[in-house]
């Protein structure tokens, strides 16, 4: 009974850990002229006010508009050199990525998992090499690139800004 009540309390912990995690903050609320040293050079999702999503790399800020290099082409604005209005923007997304630390442990800590995981499967699930190696082989390949995308989610900070009169 103890050992049921204490995986409960570690789910109850894990799930309330993950709401935390991914919990959003309130955007940032920056003036138009406060822009440019933050964004100029970066890349961005610009959010308009009828629900488009423009991304792509700041080239500069002018003064009505957002000069930018537009990488995904979406409704009214092609693939490359654009200008969104000042006054179509809901939110900017600011996206960058901080440093490798999270790929390379990720990454590690994957390898490791997989190893030992795949290992544990195919040694107790297969009667013989001819399925006991390609189980080995997928399931730690498997973990191991999961483990790079989750360090890779780790290194990606986004920021949003709002635009205040």
């Amino acid at each position: 009974m103890t050992g049921k009540i204490r995986i409960l309390g570690l789910l109850t912990l894990l799930c309330v850990a993950q709401q935390a995690v991914l919990a959003e903050s309130k955007p940032l609320e920056m003036h138009w002229n406060e822009l440019a040293p933050l964004i100029a050079g970066q890349h961005v999702s610009l959010v308009l006010n009828d629900g488009i999503t423009v991304k792509g790399e700041v080239i500069a800020l002018r003064e009505e508009a957002i000069l930018l290099d537009v990488s995904s082409a979406t409704k009214g604005y092609p693939k490359g050199n654009g200008s969104v209005p000042r006054t179509a923007l809901a939110q900017i997304n600011l996206e960058r990525h901080r440093g490798a630390w999270g790929r390379t442990m990720g990454t590690v800590l994957g390898i490791l998992t997989g190893l030992t995981v795949g290992g544990y499967v195919a040694a107790t699930a297969a009667n013989s090499a001819g399925t006991g190696i390609p189980t080995f082989l997928g399931i730690a390949g498997a973990i191991s690139v999961g483990g790079y995308y989750a360090g890779k989610a780790l290194d990606r900070r986004v920021t949003h800004i709002h635009i205040v009169p």
